[in-house]
């Protein structure tokens, strides 16, 4: 075999470490530095996208922060409102109340002056019913003519007795 020739190893050891030279000048000045630049763009491709991430997240962070801080003011404000609604309510109520009590003060002065005066009427009816049943009994009883004073002053005494 011609690679087993001791006459051949200098001549091949020579190519070999040509071959070794260009190689390595081929790797060290071509290769490696692309495969380098490669990396270098993943890593900052990787680091960019990370810090966009994190950007992204603390922007969402705040974003909830304001939406919770505007649905607090929200309740806030619905509250409020709530609470003079029902104040007003409770006002309105209270004038109503106190509308609907003077009106009812006032039927019922009426109908008691009403109940008295239909009272007195009945009450001077009954006393004249009582002065002209009283003068006819004495008149058929008793035949005497009485005077209609005596018989209003008899039936009035008669009346504060039972009153």
């Amino acid at each position: 075999m011609p690679q087993l020739n001791i006459a051949d190893f200098p001549p091949q050891l020579i190519w070999l470490a040509i071959t070794f030279v260009v190689l390595y000048f081929l790797m060290a000045k071509v290769a490696v530095p692309g495969i380098s630049d490669v990396l270098e763009n993943r890593q900052n491709r990787i680091t960019s996208d990370l810090e966009e991430a994190k950007r992204l997240s603390e922007e969402a962070e705040k974003a909830r922060a304001d939406y919770e801080e505007a649905l607090a003011e929200a309740r806030s404000q619905a509250h409020g409102i709530v609470s003079e609604l029902k104040a007003q309510v409770a006002k309105e109520q209270e004038t109503s109340k106190a509308e609907l009590d003077a009106a009812l003060a006032k039927k019922t002065k009426a109908a008691e002056t009403s109940i008295r005066e239909a009272k007195e009427t009945a009450l001077s009816h009954v006393r004249e019913i009582a002065a002209d049943t009283a003068k006819s009994a004495v008149a058929k009883l008793v035949a005497l003519d009485i005077s209609d004073k005596d018989v209003d002053a008899a039936v009035a005494a008669s009346m504060k007795g039972e009153a």
